[in-house]
């Protein structure tokens, strides 16, 4: 009882937050794409190659503005890489995504060699990293403080993120084509919306919610590089996807969870807890969330049939 007190308190809601909102912005990339019926696989290799770009340009510059405008390109160029090799060139985007990520890690661990001429990781005083939020008049509280103090700018506009896609995607014209053409793109285009056209948008603002989470991965949640620093975070995104029915608000919810997953593995390894089960602690909520989405699209599967019937 006394490692489940010191584990589970206040201060885990930060962490959480704090651990959850990189694979936010995967999600809600995913979220993007999967709305217009393309599943993002390759929200890996975004990820990894932004995170690389903001720190190797916040270490060149010693701006994280520049850094993070960088990331977004980086992310917007792979993802245009993604589109058209997927539309235009019908290839399956299952394996195009299989591709950008084998070829961000071999790329990443190069360049983090020939150009920064660091191995394994790469991190110095150099580096510019994401702002943090402070507010002086809440530091006397460590309950407060603790729960609205301290956060990265990203951490926040993550947060404001979900809400805004989620209004752009149920509540809007545009919102509502993406919707018809991951329906049924043939009745989309009878009703004068141009798929293909409505697909590359998407992929490619894909890119920039790809590019936003490499570079708070990187400059934000850790300030520092290390090789495959995403570790699936960029496939929990899709989960928690997928978790949430492509809704941003339940995929918001499903990358509470895998944070909450991660931040109680952290604080476990102060106990003596074998590694393997603290490191594998992320990848169990992983199967977990994914086999929870898939009860329910089963069950309302299920109830979809028995009503026609």
């Amino acid at each position: 009882m006394g490692i489940i007190l010191d584990v589970i308190d206040y201060s885990l809601i930060h962490a959480t937050i704090r651990a959850s909102t990189p694979i936010l912005f995967a999600a809600l990339s995913a979220c993007l794409t999967q709305q217009a019926n393309i599943l993002n696989v390759g929200n890996e290799g975004v990820m990894l190659s932004a995170a690389f770009t903001a720190i190797a340009v916040s270490y060149l510059t010693g701006s994280w503005i520049i850094a993070l405008l960088a990331a977004v390109l980086i992310g917007v160029i792979i993802s245009w890489i993604i589109g058209i090799a997927h539309l235009k060139y019908k290839a399956d985007v299952f394996a195009v995504g299989t591709v950008i990520n084998m070829l961000a890690l071999a790329l990443t661990r190069f360049f983090l060699n020939e150009l920064l001429g660091a191995s394994g990781s790469f991190q110095s005083p150099q580096i510019d990293p994401i702002p943090t939020l402070r507010f002086d008049f809440l530091s006397g509280n460590p309950v407060l403080n603790s729960l609205f103090n301290n956060y990265s700018l990203f951490e926040i506009i993550g947060l404001i993120s979900v809400f805004i896609m989620w209004y752009v995607l149920y509540k809007t014209r545009w919102g509502l084509r993406v919707r018809s053409v991951g329906l049924n793109p043939m009745a989309a285009e009878t009703a004068g919306i141009d798929p293909q056209k409505t697909k590359f948008t998407v992929v490619l603002l894909s890119g920039i919610l790809g590019g936003l989470a490499g570079a708070h991965l990187s400059l934000g949640y850790s300030n520092m590089f290390v090789e495959n620093m995403t570790n699936g975070r960029g496939f929990m995104g899709v989960a928690a996807m997928f978790f949430g029915g492509m809704n941003p608000i339940f995929a918001w919810f499903g990358t509470l969870l895998f944070g909450l997953a991660d931040s109680i593995g952290a604080r476990l390894q102060a106990y003596g807890i074998p590694s393997q089960f603290i490191l594998s602690i992320p990848y169990i909520a992983t199967v977990a969330v994914l086999s929870i989405s898939m009860a329910t699209s089963i069950r309302r599967a299920k109830k979809r049939k028995t009503s026609l019937l």
